[in-house]
């Protein structure tokens, strides 16, 4: 492809960039990506990316970016509750992954900070507080959430669904369940494991309830009580 001049207008702007970048990721993968091997497909020189993307680091959000962007919000909006949520956004982003596995590692090792990324978290904290969880879980749930798909999701990619030589001599416990772990990577396995993850933020949304004291019960103190005994504790005091 004939590489423009430098200062020749391109016709360039950040998605175009950003699209033909992960392009080339795809294709050749993250060791190989460069603004120089992207200017060539562009067929424009390295400083006309430049002026739109500052940096490579700049260009590797810019890829994040693109794949967040393709995952589905409309299906999401339609979730009536946060489970429902969770579990779409969680196989959306399971779909983008298997779309771009060469991309995908960006997005499980570079803090994701985009305006597509950040409006998926402010779907799902919001849909958790609208139901009722308590604030600390809500805060940390989409920790546990995207650790869980960030983990899963590389290994399933990165790895292969054959597991070590077990000697059922020295292992007979992983041996025995070694059978129920062949649909590894299934959607069927990521179900299961989804499953888990969703049960332990409604367990600890319910332990936060229990521990809570309830205002309307007879051993909580009332606010005149509360405030007769303040007055107690400062006279003795």
């Amino acid at each position: 492809m004939t590489r423009r001049t430098r200062g020749t207008s391109a016709g360039l702007d950040r998605a175009r960039i950003a699209a033909a970048a992960v392009a080339l990721v795809d294709r050749d993968g993250l060791d190989r990506f460069g603004v120089r091997r992207l200017a060539d497909d562009l067929g424009v020189d390295p400083m006309s990316i430049y002026h739109h993307i500052k940096g490579k680091a700049a260009l590797l959000d810019a890829i994040s970016e693109a794949v967040i962007a393709e995952m589905d919000t409309g299906a999401r909006q339609t979730a009536r509750t946060w489970e429902q949520l969770a579990r779409r956004t969680a196989h959306d982003y399971r779909r983008m992954a298997y779309r771009h596995p060469r991309v995908f590692p960006l997005l499980a090792t570079r803090p994701q900070t985009s305006p597509a990324a950040l409006a998926a978290l402010e779907r799902l904290a919001a849909a958790m507080r609208r139901a009722g969880l308590p604030d600390q879980v809500v805060a940390d749930a989409p920790m546990a959430l995207f650790g869980f798909l960030n983990g899963h999701l590389l290994a399933v990619l990165d790895g292969s669904p054959d597991g070590p030589a077990l000697d059922p001599a020295d292992h007979p416990t992983m041996s025995a369940l070694t059978p129920l772990q062949a649909d590894f990577g299934s959607e069927a396995q990521f179900d299961r494991l989804l499953d888990t993850v969703l049960a332990g933020i409604r367990t600890q949304a319910a332990r936060h309830r229990t521990a809570e004291p309830d205002p309307t019960s007879d051993t909580a103190p009332q606010d005149g009580q509360a405030a007769a005994e303040d007055g107690d504790a400062t006279r003795r005091a």
